[in-house]
């Protein structure tokens, strides 16, 4: 059920909070922004995909020692990656998103944290004691 609520609510934020940032447009319907609230969970889960097995191939040839800078990388930078899965989604779907840069999809990528963060099952928990 809270997937089903993340992805209405992404696909809201396609077609509503997301265009009124500028340089993010959407081009399409409601079931074309249910469509890319799949897409970016998708797109988003292989972003996390690549950078854990990055993290893991430089900690593994480096003896550990890439752990002094990844771990502060990945408190300090996790924020980001819902910024490149967006635009990583505009660049396999331009007809029905654009993103002008990576300011627009920073402040996007955060929106969609936000949503992430809403709809996460340790927030539903907290919200339901």
């Amino acid at each position: 059920m809270r997937m089903i609520i993340r992805i209405l609510l992404t696909a809201l934020a396609f077609t509503s909070i997301l265009p009124l940032i500028h340089g993010i447009d959407f081009h399409g319907n409601f079931v074309a922004a249910l469509l890319l609230a799949v897409g970016f969970a998708v797109m988003l889960w292989l972003v996390d995909l690549a950078a854990v097995a990055l993290s893991a191939v430089l900690t593994i040839g480096t003896l550990g020692t890439a752990l002094l800078w990844l771990i502060p990388a990945w408190i300090l930078g996790s924020w980001l990656l819902p910024a490149v899965a967006l635009r990583l989604l505009s660049d396999v779907a331009p007809g029905y998103l654009t993103v002008d840069g990576w300011i627009p999809a920073i402040l996007g990528g955060l929106v969609m944290l936000f949503i992430g963060i809403f709809t996460s099952s340790a927030a539903v928990k907290r919200r339901e004691n």
